[in-house]
Order: structure tokens, then sequence, then C-alpha cells
């Protein structure tokens, strides 16, 4: 089989990449192993959907830690604004809620990868379910590409097969192999937006109890890198949930600087009028143990936590509680400490960090430095952001840009 443009991976940068060169002209093969298009895209958002955020490219910007620049143009080419544009034009109606996520007006993710999938068979793609396992080269330039039935001759190969998160969803690093052969960089890659691990007993005496409504600090070396309100989750292994995801991607030098959460979990109080409030419920609770005085406070599952933490004698009368053990529980509540050891496998990760240099893409076209007609898109590159949207963004950006540039002086 010959072709101009082979692209690998059939998730959201491959998807996009295959349309936006299919629309140009551009002779189009996908290769996805994968029965279903989009597969992990179908489960994006606890399978809502998070596909874009409405903000501005300087904001969006902001949301890309380490160096964001090498997506300035692609952002810029491919904007937020223009791909909620791009969905609804075609059909797929949006909302926006809080922190300026988009989601699809039917919640389904599963309709963002459908339509893709159907805006590319319209487009002429041709969709062959099966793998890459090396890309071929002449004279410097892609010629090739070799799959269990064969070489599949083309002109450029665009890789978009993601990173290691998800890998039942064909996220298994095949295409940093295939890149690292041709002599390109992939920069040590490592779990983001992922749940954290935790060395405190607690944490599984909890587990399945959900905090909403607080706020999470998470510091670095004693020093303040994530802060929002939210909601998380106690798991048997530490902590999960939203605000727990966010944060990690803060995390960027786990096992080389100590890090550590602090809950606040009466944010809508000031120690001093939590300190009152307090002193309300230790009135009314005067003639009681101090373990049983703080059920209008706390859940019933946090109440024995709190009592241990707080080094209260959890038999002692709450009259006989002093001020400065009272103090101490107002402290508590507004800093309840996690330490953490960890974090959970990249496999559980939502994105992978790290990945191929962008020191040697071309950030204006996505095509490589090193290799003429090879082209780049998404997670498999060495660029992240935090939660809320903005990778799948990347995603679109980045996709868009590479469909755009392949070939370009012919079509």
């Amino acid at each position: 089989m010959k072709t101009d443009l082979i692209v690998i991976g059939g998730g959201a940068a491959g998807l996009m990449c295959a349309l936006t060169a299919a629309e140009r002209g551009v002779d189009t093969v996908l290769l996805e192993p994968n029965r279903l298009l989009g597969r992990k895209l179908r489960i994006t958002g606890k399978g809502r959907c998070n596909l874009t955020n409405n903000c501005d490219v300087k904001t969006f910007m902001a949301n890309i830690p380490g160096d964001g620049r090498f997506l300035y143009s692609a952002v810029n080419r491919f904007s937020p604004a223009d791909a909620m544009a791009f969905f609804e034009s075609r059909g797929l109606p949006l909302k926006t809620e809080r922190g300026n996520r988009v989601f699809p007006v039917s919640d389904n993710a599963n309709d963002v990868a459908e339509l893709l999938s159907r805006l590319c068979r319209r487009a002429g793609v041709r969709v062959l379910h099966t793998s890459a396992s090396e890309l071929l080269t002449r004279e410097g330039a892609i010629c090739g590409v070799r799959t269990p039935e064969g070489i599949m001759d083309c002109r450029a190969a665009a890789l978009c097969t993601g990173g290691l998160s998800y890998p039942l969803t064909g996220s298994t690093g095949a295409g940093y192999r295939m890149a690292a052969a041709l002599g390109h960089s992939v920069m040590p890659t490592r779990p983001s937006l992922v749940p954290l691990e935790s060395g405190d007993g607690f944490c599984g005496e909890l587990q399945g109890f959900t905090l909403k409504n607080v706020v999470l600090s998470a510091y670095e070396d004693g020093k303040l890198i994530f802060r929002e309100l939210g909601e998380l989750l106690f798991t048997h292994f530490g902590v999960s949930g939203p605000l727990v995801l966010s944060a990690s991607a803060h995390m960027r030098r786990m096992g080389r600087a100590a890090y550590r959460l602090e809950i606040d979990l009466k944010p809508g109080l000031d120690e001093k009028k939590l300190d009152q409030r307090i002193l309300r419920d230790f009135e009314k609770y005067a003639n009681r143990e101090f373990k049983n005085a703080l059920q209008d406070l706390a859940g019933r599952s946090m109440i024995p936590v709190l009592v241990r933490l707080s080094g209260i004698p959890e038999d002692r009368k709450v009259h006989d509680v002093t001020r400065e053990q009272r103090l101490g529980l107002v402290r508590l509540f507004k800093a309840f400490p996690v330490s953490v050891s960890g974090m959970r496998p990249i496999g559980e990760a939502i994105v992978t960090a790290g990945g191929i240099s962008t020191r040697e893409v071309n950030p204006r076209t996505m095509e490589s430095k090193l290799v003429r007609g090879l082209y780049f898109a998404g997670e498999l590159l060495d660029v992240d952001a935090y939660t809320g949207g903005f990778n799948l963004q990347i995603a679109w950006s980045t996709g868009y840009t590479a469909g755009i540039s392949v070939l370009k002086d012919e079509f």
C-alpha cells in the first residue's frame, strides 16, 4: 500500500491530525490497533470528556508547567476558542462549567470520539486496525512504516501514540521507541494528574470518605506550590480526587524533594471564627466526653482520626479541655496534615509528563528537526498541563498543526 501520510495512533491528537490533513486533500491512512477509535478519549473526564478550557491563549499558557513556549504557535493557530467553534460547527453542542471547563451538552465522551471518527471517514481517511513497529527512512526522510502485515510506503508519518498512562487503551510507549530509533531524545517519563500515596495509617482508615468544599495546599520542601478549593477522596493507599490530581501536576521533583499536604476542613471560617464555633459546641456538649463532641463539626468517619491527631484524650470531659488544646484543635481543622510518600504508578495517571524532546521538533509545524516528513502530536511530546481541559487542547492544537503542515508545499 502507498499513501501520502500515515498517522500512527487514533486518539485525540491522531484523529485531529488525520482529519485536518485529509480535508486538505492529503491521502491519509490512520493506524489504530483498537477496534474503537479514541478509546482513551471516551473515558476522559469520567466519561464526560472535558475537551478544552474556555479561556484565552494567555490563560492557557499559564496552565502549562515548565517551558510551555513550545506550544505558543500551535495554540495560537488552533486555540481553545477555535476548538469550541470546531466542535459546535460540526453539530456537537458544548457547555462551560466551573473553572471554565468545557464539556459536550450530552455529558457523553463517546459523542466526541464518534464525531471525529465520522468526520475522518467522510474526509476519506482510511482506518486500518493494526499497529506500527518501525519508521523507515531513506536519505534522512520518512519513506514507510513497518506493520505486522508488512511495509506501507508513505511520504510522511505522524506519531500520535500517546504516553504511558492508561496502557489498556493502547498507550504502551511504542511511539517513544520508534522515535528514539531515529535519534530522537526521550525525556524521562513520569505520571502527572495522578493519585498520591501516603504513609499515614488514617488514610486507609478513611478509605472511601470524601471531603467536599475543602481547600488543599501542597508544599515542596516547605514552600507552597498549590492551593485550591474542591473535593478529595481518601483511599487505601493515600488520597485521590480532583484536588489531589491537580496538586500532583505541580509535584515535578518527586523523589528529589519532600512533599506534604494540608487540608483546610473549614475554609469558610478563619481561625478566630472557627474557635468561636468550637466554643459554642463545647458549651453545648460540656458534660460529654471529647470524642462525642465533634459530630456537628466533622463527618462521623473522620471524628476518631481528628480526636487522635488532636492529642486530646478521647475520654476527657469537654469542660476540662484547656484553651491550648482547643486552639490546637482549631489549627488541626485549618491545616489537617497528610504526608506524601510518592505517586501511584504511571498506568494510573491521567497524563504522562516527559516524552519526545521539544528541542528536536519545529514548534510551528510539529515536524521533526532530525527526520524530514516525521511529525509529532499529543501526549507523546514532552509537554503537559494542569487539569481542566488543557491537556486535550494540547492534543487538538498539536494535531491540527501537524495536519495542516504535512506536505504543505503540495496541498
